[in-house]
């Protein structure tokens, strides 16, 4: 939270100085177009020892994977953003974990696309000439990981992580179905009817003597992110010397503010997206297409 916090105020005091020199010099920036120059960025690419790879749901949409934002985005009658949140976890947790129970049941049939596959194979060929790749994204459907990327940083967390309402615990979980209870529930056919599963037939906790409800491991609309991958994702843009937008509509904070801070200290930043983002004409290269 406190790197989180961080990152907010130094993109605050970098707007507020870049106006008031404005301001006070009386002039207007023209800001370059991003370069679609797939030889000048194969020039910045092959020297890069540090990248950064920031990706998106957009990454994901071509495995199939439904992504619950915007219009139609909904399951039964709820928006995600009705469902993930502590609120309605407290209130109905029989709907939220028939929800995501949906949601992983779904993933499971998914499989990485060749967006995944090439970050994952970028990742194993630059490891072997000594140089790094970073992947940050905000997607929770673990198709980088099954892709094969080993450094990962997931910072909304994971629809096959479990963690403790009780006494915290943390687990991997992949079970299908995660609990006999939700056994061919979460239908989102807006007709379906709750199933309201008593909370102690919900997924519970295994640590000895616990039996607390479990909660996905992801995070909620109104919760903060983890502190300790904040300071990770801080530390790998800090040095990285490049990074790559790969699928992201940049509008997710602080997500959003990643890039941007990159590019702030003059460091190469490449957007690749079915369409040009907020964020766009701060970046130094936009591969308009699909992430693939």
């Amino acid at each position: 939270r406190s790197a989180a916090r961080r990152s907010v105020s130094q993109a605050c005091c970098g707007f507020q100085a870049a106006a008031a020199a404005l301001k006070k010099h009386k002039f207007r920036v023209e800001m370059a177009r991003p370069s679609s120059n797939l030889a000048d960025f194969r020039e910045v690419f092959a020297k890069a020892k540090h990248i950064a790879i920031i990706t998106g749901a957009g990454v994901s949409a071509e495995s199939g994977v439904p992504t619950f934002r915007g219009a139609g985005g909904f399951w039964r009658k709820w928006q995600a953003q009705e469902l993930a949140t502590p609120g309605a976890f407290a209130r109905n947790p029989s709907r939220v974990w028939e929800f995501y129970h949906y949601r992983r049941e779904v993933m499971l049939s998914k499989h990485p696309n060749p967006a995944h596959i090439a970050i994952a194979e970028c990742e194993r060929r630059l490891s072997k000439q000594g140089r790094s790749v970073v992947v940050i994204t905000q997607n929770i459907d673990e198709l980088h990981r099954k892709a094969g990327t080993k450094h990962l940083l997931e910072i909304h967390g994971s629809l096959f992580k479990t963690r403790c309402t009780n006494c915290g615990n943390v687990a991997a979980n992949y079970k299908s179905p995660i609990c006999p209870a939700l056994a061919g529930k979460g239908a989102p056919d807006p007709e379906t009817e709750d199933a309201s599963i008593p909370v102690e037939d919900l997924p519970q906790c295994e640590e000895h003597g616990c039996n607390g409800l479990l909660r996905p491991h992801v995070v909620w609309f109104g919760e903060a992110l983890d502190p300790d991958i904040m300071t990770e994702v801080e530390k790998e843009l800090d040095i990285c010397d490049l990074c790559l937008v790969v699928g992201t509509s940049s509008v997710v904070y602080p997500a959003a503010m990643f890039a941007p801070q990159v590019s702030a200290r003059g460091v190469p930043v490449a957007e690749f997206n079915t369409e040009a983002t907020p964020a766009t004409d701060r970046f130094r290269f936009h591969f308009p297409g699909p992430c693939g």
